[in-house]
């Protein structure tokens, strides 16, 4: 018998615990279906763990994270730490996370199907054939270069790339369009920022070995607008840190809800999986936070760790089916059914059920070939 597969469960603040009790609920359910053995354990991490233990990471959690496959988190953030000191806000405990995993590689898929054109404030014009992949470099750039001060009068941060920082990340984006469309648009403000051209000479040298990709670069302040008005036009997004972070909460506007984007970050000792939004605390407790992005970022962590490619797809066209049919939280401006966090869970997992039972997985194990 192989062993069991260990997930860390971060379930961290807000609304938080209630979408990953979502995800885990699902990746129940695959295991169920597919005849595979998970193991989930949960830790603190953010503003719970400060309550609790004084700290955003605690020892126990950095440890037993670093020993398991892979990593899902919930969300962190927390008003009532507003006040706190830097390395005391429940940020610093994820940001402190993924240094020590390792993590260089922020994926975060971007799609408009048909049933949510509706949902988007933006014409279906400008929305429809959306689907785009935001590469987003995690662990260089602004949120981690030194020096870094604060006094009452000036702030400073700094914005620094190594060459080799720019080339795994890029490596990455490369790779992943390949089996995409092909095109990688690479990000930056190479006009006034040398750390970007640095990244631009790096991205033009590592496109050489991928002659089958197509290669372009814009401007940041362009991207963003293109990204509202011409999304469609987009396959694969290569951006630095704070670039990246931007864009992909600007992205969530395309198909009408932060809470509908997943992410995985890569090419560490362990990955982390985590939804784009974060803890919304003036929502938690309410039940009618969109687990949605929870649930993608499970598929994407059987896709990318545990590479499961039929199950993943399946536990994705459950979602799509679902939310097909009208049904979403809240924040789904038009769903015709409108429901809460835990029934849109559950109707998650019967779909994918049925899925699994009715022959669905024989066409996805042949469309992944």
């Amino acid at each position: 018998m192989p062993e069991p597969i260990c997930i860390a469960v971060l379930p961290g603040d807000g609304v938080g615990p209630e979408v990953t009790a979502e995800a885990v609920a699902c990746l129940e359910v695959v295991a169920l279906e597919f005849f595979h053995e998970f193991e989930f354990h949960e830790h603190l991490i953010g503003g719970a763990a400060l309550d609790v233990v004084g700290v955003p990471l605690p020892e126990a959690t950095l440890k037993a994270c670093q020993e398991s496959r892979a990593v899902f988190l919930g969300a962190v953030g927390s008003p009532k730490h507003d006040h706190q000191p830097a390395h005391l806000r429940p940020e610093s405990g994820l940001l402190a996370l993924r240094a020590a995993l390792g993590v260089f590689a922020n994926l975060r898929p971007v799609r408009v199907d048909d049933a949510l054109i509706d949902a988007s404030p933006l014409k279906a014009s400008i929305v429809r054939g959306t689907d785009l992949l935001i590469v987003r470099e995690l662990a260089g750039g602004l949120y981690f270069g030194e020096p870094r001060s604060l006094t009452k009068t000036r702030g400073v941060n700094t914005m620094a790339y190594t060459d080799g920082e720019v080339e795994r990340v890029a490596r990455v984006a490369f790779k992943l369009a390949k089996g995409r469309r092909r095109k990688v648009t690479s990000v930056d403000k190479a006009n006034v920022l040398e750390s970007s051209r640095l990244w631009r000479s790096v991205v033009d040298r590592v496109a050489k070995d991928y002659p089958e990709v197509k290669l372009d670069h814009q401007y940041v302040d362009s991207c963003a607008m293109a990204l509202v008005t011409r999304p469609a036009t987009f396959d694969v997004l290569l951006t630095e840190n704070l670039f990246g972070d931007i864009l992909s909460d600007e992205a969530a506007v395309l198909p009408g809800s932060l809470g509908l984007l997943p992410s995985a970050s890569l090419g560490g000792t362990v990955d982390l999986y985590e939804p784009v939004h974060g803890s919304a605390p003036d929502i938690a407790g309410r039940g009618i936070a969109n687990p949605v992005g929870a649930i993608l970022s499970a598929a994407l962590l059987l896709r990318y760790t545990l590479g499961l490619e039929t199950e993943a797809r399946l536990l994705e066209e459950a979602v799509r089916g679902v939310l097909a049919e009208g049904c979403g939280t809240p924040d789904l401006q038009g769903a015709r059914i409108p429901v809460g966090t835990t029934e849109l869970g559950n109707r998650i997992r019967r779909r994918f059920t049925e899925l699994a039972w009715s022959g669905a997985s024989l066409e996805c194990v042949a469309s992944a070939k």
